[in-house]
């Protein structure tokens, strides 16, 4: 399955919307796509994943890069992510690190 990106930022939120696989191939666009919201300086970062469908070891070094790129003060929400995702997250601890929700937050 094709990997599908793009990103918003508005009011010090930015918003990543990703779809398909999310694996070695398709983890450079999502790297280079944080590095891009990262450079507006975001207080938070909202990451809508519910057409993502697999989440491979590569994309989740990409997470860990983000958070550590964007620092202790910005929030990363994972929203509406499928069992898959989730799985992944809680198998290496890093859903303590992110806030994993069903909704965008206010």
């Amino acid at each position: 399955m094709a990997f599908d990106i793009s990103s918003s930022a508005a009011d010090g939120v930015a918003t990543i919307t990703l779809g398909g696989e999310l694996d070695a191939g398709s983890a450079p666009i999502f790297k280079k796509e944080v590095e891009k919201v990262a450079a507006g300086g975001p207080r938070r970062v909202v990451l809508l994943t519910s057409g993502l469908s697999f989440m491979a070891s590569a994309g989740l070094r990409v997470l860990i890069f983000a958070k550590q790129k964007l620092g202790t003060a910005v929030d990363i929400y994972v929203v509406a992510a499928q069992e898959a995702v989730i799985d992944t997250l809680q198998k290496t601890g890093f859903h303590h690190s992110v806030y994993l929700v069903d909704q965008p937050p206010a």
